[in-house]
């Protein structure tokens, strides 16, 4: 009677030492999405990520996805990373955008809306004391710009010296290249340069913070509306996925628990909301832009930024 007790405890504990080969294997959660910033109003890498938390933390809760968000240090470094696919989703400017979508490796995925309106404005900015009083009377002046694909930073503000008959490369004293906005509004702000570009956005951020002596400085010249910067996707994402990104931006307004004041789109601005369908030829004014603003005057412009700055 003892052995057969032995050999009934020796049988149940060999049937619960092999009891989970029989169990349904756990199905390992997916790795975070990976999420890439340009560096648009740089300042601290901090700052750019708390603009974008908000809206991705909203996306977080109504998909269950989660994502992984870093700033980049150029927007060049943001098309690489997509081409290469070390991104699966950026934050990026119009330009930097198609310098992607003809590379093949992303699409739009959603773009911000305010007011009915998905656009954005540059400006020529100077300090309250300058003398300057139009693009005209830059022409000798040192200009601070921002990264040379950043679309209101650079390439928009470059076509308006051209537009305006001025040849930055030729006719500007001193080319300051800064790398993001932030840097060019505090090149201005602490006299080092007599103008800078960058984008209302950026300037608007900079009021909300009370940066000091941003409040004071003067539009000399307002760019056209640019499209607004859009989020994109990799191709490489299973087309799905994409699609099931694109409704969770697109219905982020609508999901429950989800504030007004988590819907946030450039420099950390609230916006109204998210669209995943623009107009055909959205984006043809940014084109136009870049095609105006060729390689060959960003060589020379780079090559004037080198120079020793004029005293």
């Amino acid at each position: 009677m003892r052995r057969w007790m032995i050999a009934g405890v020796l049988a149940a504990l060999c049937v619960a030492g092999t009891a989970w080969l029989l169990l349904p294997p756990r199905t390992a959660q997916p790795p975070p999405l990976r999420v890439l910033l340009i560096p648009a109003d740089g300042g601290t890498e901090s700052g750019t990520l708390a603009d974008y938390r908000p809206v991705f933390d909203a996306v977080a809760r109504g998909t269950g996805l989660r994502f992984d968000l870093k700033v980049a240090q150029s927007y060049g470094g943001v098309v690489e990373a997509m081409c290469n696919d070390a991104a699966d989703i950026a934050f990026v400017g119009p330009v930097t955008y198609l310098q992607a979508r003809r590379r093949g490796c992303a699409e739009m995925l959603a773009v911000a809306v305010k007011s009915g309106r998905s656009v954005y404005y540059a400006g020529l900015f100077v300090r309250p004391e300058s003398a300057v009083r139009s693009i005209g009377d830059l022409r000798g002046k040192r200009v601070a710009f921002g990264d040379i694909n950043s679309t209101s930073a650079f390439v928009f503000p470059v076509a308006m010296f051209l537009d305006a008959g001025i040849d930055p490369a030729r006719d500007l004293s001193a080319v300051r290249m800064t790398g993001t906005h932030a840097n060019s509004l505090a090149a201005l702000v602490n006299g080092e340069v007599d103008a800078a570009a960058f984008s209302f956005d950026s300037y608007d951020k900079a009021v909300r913070a009370d940066v000091p002596g941003v409040r004071d400085l003067r539009v000399v010249a307002r760019s056209g509306p640019i499209p607004y910067p859009p989020l994109i996707a990799n191709t490489r994402l299973a087309p799905a996925l994409r699609a099931r990104l694109r409704s969770a931006f697109e219905n982020i307004s609508r999901t429950p628990g989800i504030t007004p004041e988590m819907i946030r789109g450039y420099g950390g601005a609230q916006v109204d909301g998210y669209t995943g369908a623009l107009p055909a030829g959205h984006f043809d004014p940014a084109a136009r832009k870049m095609a105006q603003v060729g390689p060959a005057l960003k060589g020379e412009m780079l090559r004037k930024a080198a120079e020793r700055p004029a005293r």
